[in-house]
């Protein structure tokens, strides 16, 4: 199929792309990768009337380290996310589920901002930045703003950006000392949209371990553990915490509404399978960064 009729625009830098959003408002869409919204297009899901093209904008292609913060530029491919030495120093869950995304013709396409603002349930990315506590800068040419993770992604393609604002830039904070993180997922294919997956971190503190599990296609977005973050204070991560731990998280925490491949029942069991993998491997990653 092909695309309904639409205007186009190249702007050649961030402030004519934000005042043509501005002009033209809910009719327009920023155009960057284009992995997902041009087959909507194509598909006639999507209709936009007016495209705002970003990819002359290299000012928002960009890795670089900001007091203590890893800042990684909206338009910075996906394929960069794997390659990057930074990314890989600072940032190694972002880095460990990079190659998970798609095939890597998609991901030299693909960026790393469009997969956030896009909010698919079952994509790597929102939930790993949101694994890493990250935040996410919005412009308009009203300003800017700050939006953590947690809020940014608020439902089923829905984030909270305004219908003028581009999301330019995301900042993710080191880990804490003696912290260690581990991101799995299951496919039927690789490259295929995965049927579940997690990302799980666990930090040492003196009075006991802290945890934080993020999963996709868990949800209608990343869906934090939060009763299994809760049931893990004041103990140990032994085989038989890390085995309830999971149970909890799949029976109470995530909510999949299973697909043609997978039925809810079963994405609860890859849960319980995964998080029991990812705990022990990011708490072994924990015992050694201690």
């Amino acid at each position: 199929m092909k695309p309904a009729a639409f205007a186009y625009h190249a702007p050649d830098s961030l402030a004519a792309a934000l005042a043509l959003k501005a002009d033209l408002g809910d009719e327009a869409r920023f155009l960057a990768g284009g992995q997902s919204l041009i087959p909507a297009m194509n598909f006639r899901v999507a209709q936009p009337a007016a495209l705002v093209d970003l990819n002359r904008l290299s000012e928002l292609d960009y890795v670089r380290v900001e007091a203590d913060e890893l800042r990684i530029g909206a338009l910075t491919r996906q394929r960069r996310l794997e390659r990057d030495p930074l990314i890989r120093r600072h940032a190694r869950l972002l880095w460990e589920a990079a190659p998970h995304i798609a095939h890597p013709q998609i991901r030299n396409r693909g960026t790393l901002g469009g997969s956030l603002a896009h909010a698919d349930p079952a994509a790597e990315l929102p939930v790993v930045v949101t694994a890493l506590n990250g935040r996410l800068r919005a412009r308009s040419t009203r300003g800017e703003r700050w939006i953590n993770a947690e809020e940014f992604f608020i439902g089923l393609f829905t984030t909270a950006l305004e219908p003028d604002e581009m999301l330019v830039e995301v900042a993710l904070p080191p880990l804490p000392p003696a912290a260690g993180a581990a991101f799995v997922e299951v496919a039927r294919r690789h490259g295929d949209y995965a049927l579940l997956g997690v990302a799980a971190v666990v930090t040492l503190q003196a009075d006991g371990p802290r945890l934080r599990l993020v999963y996709l296609n868990a949800g209608e977005g990343p869906v934090v553990a939060r009763a299994a973050a809760a049931a893990l204070q004041g103990r140990a991560l032994t085989p038989a915490v890390i085995d309830e731990i999971a149970a909890l998280a799949a029976e109470r925490d995530i909510q999949p509404i299973g697909s043609l491949h997978a039925s809810p029942d079963y994405q609860r069991h890859l849960a319980r399978v995964l998080t029991r993998r990812a705990l022990v491997t990011a708490l072994e990653r924990a015992v050694e960064a201690r």
